[in-house]
């Protein structure tokens, strides 16, 4: 799966002057690599610096974070007890490793939501599990015969779904018996397929201009104002409860989003949103209820805080619901607060962030979502590319499994 974002966007500066040292060569800044090629051609080499390799425990599982000798409602002198994180090693023993800081970069991508309307699974959804996929399936490889000359229902409004049907659109045309459905819980298509030419992003508008192009020549049939609540699997196929409106299908991709998985934060003391599951400070700048646009205000440690002390939820994860996370967002994250954690509060406090617009600026409910960005766009600092963290600075345990790229288009 090929990023929308080109390597100018997703390359950390911070990384690159460690990539320095070696023999590591920048990308092609506009160039846009796919998941695998994102892994070869920067994550694994920056993972073999003289810096980072000593520091990284592989196939090592977090199991849960506390601290140590605490549960949540035990206040005196909590906070002079170390973290404590609960770890399975790749042999299957547990391991306590204590800690000063935590940062939590485990991101979402391991929790999608269900594809109920309400937010559970919907009546027959797990019964039904081996005809679904969560996420973007890699239909034109290893998942082709599971989709080929089959009746597919996508459901998801996003850019994950974009991708699922362009590329159900190429299989269609090589299994002539292949049928694309799209259900989107939307009741109308205003804004449905992005900013188009105006995206600063261009290949995120051109996603959005090119399944415009499939609805409009009838390629894929697009229903709009799908509440699911149950699945039935019947002789003709599997048929969404009281939506005649959609045919039986033999399988179901669900691009509903994901959701972070705070279970093994639940004995920390979060101040987390009601509503986004982000940092409560954080929310009101990402919640996608109210705020469409690509203008998010830079934002670092004091965002990011939480009741507990040296706490940190950083990248995908932050966002807790809201999927407009960008990368360069969570490499801003992770400087701020690596500069609090060793002293420099000025530099902490000095966020930059300059995000490529979405060529969307209003909300489903007609009003502008952008009032605050000439604001936003004053407290905006230079990018310094020099480092924050000395080589004293104090061991910190960054919580962010190893998992595959393959198949995201929007995790970054």
């Amino acid at each position: 799966m090929r990023l929308f974002s080109p390597w100018k966007y997703l390359v950390d500066i911070e990384a690159q002057a460690l990539l320095r040292e070696t023999s590591w060569t920048m990308p092609d800044p506009e160039g846009y690599p796919t998941g695998q090629q994102f892994l070869d051609a920067y994550l694994t080499p920056l993972a073999q610096t003289r810096q980072l390799a000593p520091c990284i425990h592989w196939n090592t599982r977090v199991l849960a974070v506390t601290r140590q000798g605490y549960d949540k409602m035990k206040t005196a002198g909590r906070e002079q007890a170390p973290l404590l994180v609960r770890v399975q090693t790749a042999d299957g023993r547990e391991e306590d490793i204590l800690a000063r800081a935590i940062i939590d970069a485990s991101g979402t991508y391991g929790q999608p939501n269900p594809l109920g309307a309400s937010g559970t699974h919907a009546r027959g959804e797990k019964a039904l599990a081996e005809h679904l996929f969560y996420g973007i399936p890699h239909i034109l490889g290893q998942h082709w015969n599971r989709f080929a000359g089959r009746r597919v229902l996508v459901v998801g409004s996003g850019h994950s779904a974009f991708n699922a049907l362009l590329d159900l659109a190429t299989l269609a045309e090589q299994e002539s018996a292949t049928t694309i459905q799209w259900a989107i819980r939307r009741p109308h298509i205003h804004q449905l397929f992005g900013g188009g030419e105006q995206d600063g992003l261009p290949a995120r508008g051109q996603l959005g201009m090119r399944i415009q192009q499939l609805v409009q020549q009838g390629r894929v049939a697009l229903v709009t104002g799908v509440q699911i609540e149950a699945l039935h699997a019947t002789d003709a196929g599997m048929v969404v409860a009281g939506e005649d409106r959609l045919t039986p299908v033999d399988e179901i991709i669900v691009t509903t989003g994901f959701r972070p998985d705070l279970s093994l934060l639940q004995e920390l003391r979060l101040g987390l949103d009601p509503i986004t599951e982000s940092p409560v400070a954080l929310a009101p700048l990402i919640d996608p209820n109210v705020h469409s646009c690509g203008t998010v205000p830079p934002h670092g440690i004091d965002e990011l805080s939480h009741p507990e002390p040296n706490v940190y939820i950083v990248g995908m994860k932050s966002y807790g619901r809201a999927p407009t996370f960008l990368m360069l967002t969570g490499y801003e994250q992770v400087r701020s607060i690596t500069c609090a954690l060793t002293g420099d509060w000025e530099r902490a406090r000095t966020v930059q962030l300059e995000l490529p617009e979405t060529g969307v600026c209003s909300t489903d409910f007609g009003g502008s979502c952008c009032q605050t960005a000439p604001d936003a766009k004053e407290s905006v600092h230079a990018a310094t590319s020099t480092a924050c963290c000395s080589p004293a600075a104090p061991a910190l345990i960054t919580i962010g499994g190893t998992r595959k790229t393959e198949g995201t288009c929007c995790g970054e």
